[in-house]
């Protein structure tokens, strides 16, 4: 199955006088990059936090934000009054001011706030980290039907380039003989005598050159190989990704010997395939 990176989810509960909130973001990257916004006081779970984190979800830039907003009198900062009425008593002696303005002035100051460190009970971790799982459990169900997108424009794709390569099989013929008559022309423009037994040696060892039955093996190998890969558990986009630079080295070939301009046209056709599967590739797992 295919599974996207992009994905997002947000859930929220209510705890005494607290209401928790969590909300996560994806996007493609090579490795997992998570990156934590939570309060002060819930640094020490960020490891086990992170730890979730990457179990669920592989891969990706992930940003994760906890909020905890109090409803009660229980706020985590309180206002040091002494030190807002210090302020206020400076600037009045600076200047003449207004109440309020010094007030606003005096609050923007330095440790006119100060945060009292709370630490959760066992039973209140608990509930963040269930609500963890619920928001891990929304992204991976986003990334799901993301995912199931990707894989019918895959299966599309790999379809065309299919179509596209039982083309190139109907025209080597073609090409073959189109070559070989190319070179007996060119040979009576001469018009100087030649060995036939040699000639015709020369001529086979010339098309071998430009033979192409390999690289049609190769390449319909590498499609079912593909579709084959798609199936598996995820995650499969690197390995769908290598496989896709062997599809496209195969394609380079044959369009390097084709020295026929249909045959070089189905070529572009397939690169410009390949290249919209590649570009939906780095948003795969």
């Amino acid at each position: 199955m295919i599974m996207s990176m992009t994905g997002f989810g947000k859930t929220e509960t209510q705890w005494e006088d607290k209401n928790l909130s969590i909300e996560i973001r994806s996007l493609n990257s090579k490795n997992a990059d998570i990156n934590l916004r939570t309060p002060s006081y819930l640094r020490e779970m960020d490891t086990e936090i992170r730890k979730r984190i990457a179990q669920k979800l592989h891969r990706g830039k992930i940003d994760l934000n906890i909020y905890i907003e109090f409803n009660g009198q229980n706020a985590p900062s309180t206002i040091n009054t002494a030190v807002v009425k210090s302020y206020m008593n400076q600037l009045k002696a600076i200047g003449n001011v207004s109440e309020n303005e010094m007030m606003t002035i005096a609050m923007r100051l330095p440790d006119t706030l100060s945060s009292e460190r709370e630490t959760l009970q066992e039973i209140e971790k608990n509930t963040l980290f269930d609500l963890l799982n619920k928001v891990l459990e929304d992204i991976e169900n986003y990334r799901t039907d993301e995912g199931n997108a990707l894989e019918k424009d895959f299966i599309k794709r790999i379809a065309l380039i299919e179509d596209l390569l039982r083309s190139v099989v109907k025209t080597d013929p073609e090409r073959n003989e189109k070559i070989e008559q190319k070179l007996r022309s060119a040979l009576e423009d001469l018009k100087i005598e030649v060995d036939a037994n040699r000639f015709e040696q020369e001529l086979i060892f010339y098309l071998e050159k430009f033979d192409i039955t390999e690289e049609k093996v190769r390449l319909k190998n590498h499609l079912d190989y593909f579709k084959q890969v798609m199936q598996n558990d995820f995650p499969n986009g690197k390995k769908l990704g290598f496989i896709a630079q062997e599809i496209g080295r195969e394609i380079n070939t044959i369009g390097s010997k084709a020295n026929h301009s249909e045959l070089q046209k189905i070529v572009v056709q397939m690169k410009d395939e390949l290249e919209k599967i590649k570009e939906q590739l780095l948003n795969v797992l």
